[in-house]
C-alpha cells in the first residue's frame, strides 16, 4: 500500500470518528423524552441539525470507506481466484469484511439518530 492510500484511508478514518463524536456528544442535550415538555428553541433545533448532519456524515463515510475497500479487496480477490481458484470462499469471506464498514457505519447513524 502506498503511501497516498494510507493517508486516504486516515482522512476517511478521521472523519468517521468526527463525525460519531458530533454525534454523540455535540447533540447530548437533545433528550427525546422531554420533548412533550419543552418548547421549540433554537438549541434544540440547533441540535437537531447537528445531529442529522452527523448522522448522514457517519453513513455516508461509512459506505464511501466500504466501496474503496471492497475496490481494493475484491480486484486483488478476482486476481487471486484467477490464480488459484479454490481459494474463492476465503476470497469472498476478504470482500465481506470489508462490507461489514456499512454496517458499522449504519449503526452509528442509528445510534446519533437515536440521541436527536
Amino acid at each position: 500500500m502506498n503511501a497516498r492510500k494510507i493517508f486516504r484511508n486516515k482522512i476517511i478514518f478521521s472523519l468517521v470518528f468526527l463525525a460519531a463524536f458530533m454525534g454523540f456528544f455535540l447533540i447530548s442535550g437533545a433528550n427525546p423524552a422531554y420533548a412533550e415538555t419543552a418548547t421549540a428553541s433554537s438549541d434544540s433545533s440547533g441540535s437537531l441539525q447537528w445531529g442529522l448532519i452527523a448522522a448522514a456524515i457517519a453513513f455516508g463515510l461509512g459506505a464511501l470507506g466500504a466501496g474503496i475497500a471492497i475496490a481494493n479487496v475484491g480486484s486483488a480477490a478476482m486476481g487471486a481466484i484467477g490464480e488459484k481458484p479454490e481459494i474463492a470462499s476465503q476470497a469472498l469471506i476478504f470482500v465481506a469484511l470489508a462490507e461489514g464498514v456499512v454496517v458499522f457505519g449504519f449503526i452509528t447513524a442509528l445510534m446519533i439518530l437515536g440521541k436527536v
